[in-house]
């Protein structure tokens, strides 16, 4: 499809259905489980990556994309006769992708011009900056209208999780105040937000009843929303949490699909995830 193409990399969790829809093209990182490596693991889905881990103590693994694999989803956006390419990461402050792209737009300099925007979160979160992105070219085919958009939208986005697991935790390293997590392992649920760009400690429940219904009144304190996802690691109580969140935000309008491997690996299973767009932020 001509105008401008919008790229993003595999840890937005974006469904299938919307990346079609809006003609969104995926760069994925690499993901490894054991004896399962990044070819094959690419090309299962969601779910069935929750049943391999649940098969195997081993833990996943995943590496950003290299800058030659950004530069040839741009080559491809233009020779598809696309004008431009927004192209949206995940947290710089969580990954590598984010610098892999803008060496991969270096590297297609002068056949395509391509913004590169860190939407400095993830999973469904960095989903909902994505499809804001898609919408306004889709809207306006205006480049720096898109980019724009984008940006704008990236404060009003917040994303807490509700661990099921530290054991992801404390192998992957990736949640900056873990260790004051890690006293009392047996007897509590953490909370994590991606506050700033990275993940952070943002407190602790005593019971899987307590952590989903701590997310539920951050949705009730938020105020007016834009836009609400919850993202879920096979957890098996999705439904259960869906029925808590009646009278916050329409059912029909929630989008819900699985955390993949790449968030996956670090969150473990069975994690809960809300993730949503204020419609303001505290300086507007």
């Amino acid at each position: 499809m001509a105008g401008i193409r919008v790229v993003t990399d595999s840890a937005g969790d974006i469904p299938t259905s919307l990346t079609e829809e809006h003609d969104i093209r995926i760069v994925p990182l690499d993901v490894r489980l054991g004896d399962w490596g990044p070819d094959e693991m690419r090309l299962i889905e969601p779910s069935e990556f929750w049943r391999r881990c649940a098969m195997t103590s081993a833990l996943p693994e995943t590496s950003a994309p290299s800058p030659g694999a950004f530069a040839e989803s741009f080559t491809q956006a233009a020779d598809d006769g696309c004008t431009s390419v927004v192209c949206l990461t995940l947290s710089s402050g969580l990954s590598s992708t984010y610098q892999a792209a803008c060496a991969g737009a270096e590297e297609v300099r002068g056949r395509i011009e391509v913004r590169v925007v860190d939407t400095r979160t993830v999973t469904l979160g960095q989903a909902l900056v994505v499809l804001e992105a898609a919408r306004v070219a889709a809207a306006t085919n205006d480049l720096d209208a898109t980019e724009a958009a984008a940006r704008a939208v990236v404060p009003k986005i917040r994303v807490f999780g509700a661990l099921d697991t530290m054991d992801n935790v404390r192998k992957g390293g990736r949640i900056g105040t873990a260790r004051a997590l890690l006293g009392s392992l047996l007897s509590i649920k953490p909370i994590i937000e991606i506050r700033d760009g990275l993940a952070e400690a943002e407190s602790r429940q005593r019971t899987r009843a307590g952590s989903l219904e701590y997310l539920v009144n951050k949705l009730k304190e938020a105020g007016k929303l834009e836009g609400l996802a919850v993202a879920h690691a096979a957890a098996p109580d999705l439904e259960v949490f869906l029925e808590m969140l009646t009278g916050i935000f329409p059912r029909e309008d929630i989008l819900i699909n699985y955390i993949g491997p790449v968030i996956g690996t670090h969150a473990g299973p069975r994690c809960m995830g809300i993730c949503y767009r204020l419609a303001e932020t505290a300086d507007g």
